[in-house]
């Protein structure tokens, strides 16, 4: 992983940029009034932008002219469409964010009020930009324009609410925080939509060519998954592969804080598919609608799989009850750092739902909606499946399981443990022959 020691520094002229920005959001704003007057309907994003553009357009012509009169240098055709850039995006965008966002190399973008700007490349690496704001809350107002124009519900930022969690309009995840933090703080985390199957993950090294015939195997027999790991590991879109592997004929609802899954990128290869998203309360402290009550809506809307797409709490019941009952075939991700360490940590999730069940009724039920789990390991910008376990029993308080794929101390995922008898031929109907690919 690299890093640079400097912010890459914009000659733009900022003062100008705002000037413009004013003088925009005065015209855009005539504009509406005028079309509303004529009783004409709002004008679409595109149009929006297009009128802006050339409304920017025509005010650079306007300055060029009195700057000549006055014998002064003009704009080069370059400083021209950087500040008109500029301008639209502060007005009709997230401002001096909006390059960072269209940037399809950047893949990460932390903000700390009105200091640098770190970002982390596709490849690893990790820059610092110039700040995106001159003070701490002109952040903060960037934050609610965000929450405001592109926000499909109601959002709040402030005092009473100091977290915000969105997805943005190209599939990307918003967080944001006030006062609970040092400072004001924004992170953007970007999903690669184009990354779709199970063999572009085996050429970035994500899987083994054994292991990839292994986990399509093991979708279309319909065993149910739970995928491990750490942040930003790549859970979601090994997740997101292993249900492209899904026959298109079956009927899928996903379950998530943000809607990242993206099924809707896919619409050829998941034609019959809802996709829920959970809510928090509004102003008044009402309508909140969880992951847990979206997991049981599921249940109601007659799904063949039930993709949740991250699993931190009393949604665990649930989704076990609906794994363990028939709706075979479904997959999950949750934060852990091993396969083994999956069992406890869903056992407590379990808890949390007030059940009241012992720890033996529990673990029968992990043990019967459980069949394989899954865990990506993360250093630097190598990410790779290190660990595929396959649950057999429990006995008591132990989940009895076998690790069948493990990585050696060279970094070389090996086969360790043979399936058992019935998973072995169940598997070798879908197309993954264990004996030949034994060593």
């Amino acid at each position: 992983m690299t890093i640079l020691d400097h912010p890459q520094k914009s000659s733009i002229d900022r003062q100008l940029v705002n000037a413009l920005a004013s003088r925009l959001g005065d015209v855009l704003a005539d504009e509406r009034l005028d079309r509303r007057a004529r009783n004409m309907a709002d004008p679409t994003n595109d149009e929006e932008h297009n009128f802006a553009r050339t409304a920017v357009h025509a005010e650079l012509l306007r300055l060029s002219a009195a700057r000549r009169s006055e014998g002064r240098s003009v704009l080069t055709v370059f400083d021209e469409v950087e500040i008109t850039s500029a301008a639209i995006a502060q007005v009709l965008g997230l401002g001096r964010l909006q390059p960072l966002l269209e940037d399809d190399e950047i893949s990460d973008i932390h903000v700390r009020g009105n200091s640098v700007v770190w970002v982390k490349l596709r490849n690893g690496e990790r820059e610092m930009r110039e700040p995106i704001v001159e003070t701490d809350d002109e952040l903060i107002e960037l934050v609610r324009r965000a929450a405001t124009r592109l926000s499909r519900q109601e959002r709040r930022f402030d005092a009473g609410t100091p977290e915000l969690n969105m997805q943005l309009p190209d599939g990307s995840r918003l967080f944001a925080t006030m006062d609970v933090s040092l400072r004001p703080s924004l992170v953007i985390r970007r999903h690669r939509f184009e990354i779709s199957s199970l063999k572009e993950l085996q050429l970035r090294g994500l899987l083994t060519p054994e292991l990839q015939d292994f986990l399509a195997a093991a979708v279309r027999a319909r065993r149910n998954i739970v995928i491990a790991g750490g942040t930003g590991s790549g859970k979601t879109t090994l997740l997101r592969a292993l249900i492209n592997e899904i026959p298109v004929f079956e009927r899928l609802v996903t379950i998530e804080d943000a809607y990242e899954l993206g099924l809707d990128h896919f619409e050829h290869l998941h034609p019959d598919h809802d996709s829920l998203q959970s809510r928090p309360a509004n102003v008044e402290g009402q309508g909140e609608i969880t992951l847990a009550d979206l997991t049981r809506m599921a249940l109601r809307m007659d799904p063949d799989r039930v993709i949740v797409g991250e699993v931190r709490g009393a949604e665990a019941f649930p989704m076990l009850m609906a794994m363990s009952q028939g709706n075979n075939g479904s997959m999950c991700t949750m934060h852990a750092d091993s396969t083994r360490s999956v069992f406890p940590k869903l056992a407590a999730y379990v808890s949390m739902a007030s059940t009241g069940l012992p720890i033996d009724t529990v673990n029968l039920l992990l043990s019967s909606a459980l069949h394989f789990v899954i865990y990506i390991s993360s250093t630097g910008n190598n990410r790779r499946v290190a660990s595929v376990r396959e649950v057999v029993d429990c006995d008591g308080a132990n989940i009895i399981s076998n690790e069948i794929f493990a990585m050696n101390s060279q970094g070389e995922l090996l086969r360790t443990f043979p399936l058992r008898e019935a998973t072995r031929e169940l598997l070798s109907t879908f197309g993954y022959d264990e004996e030949s690919c034994l060593p």
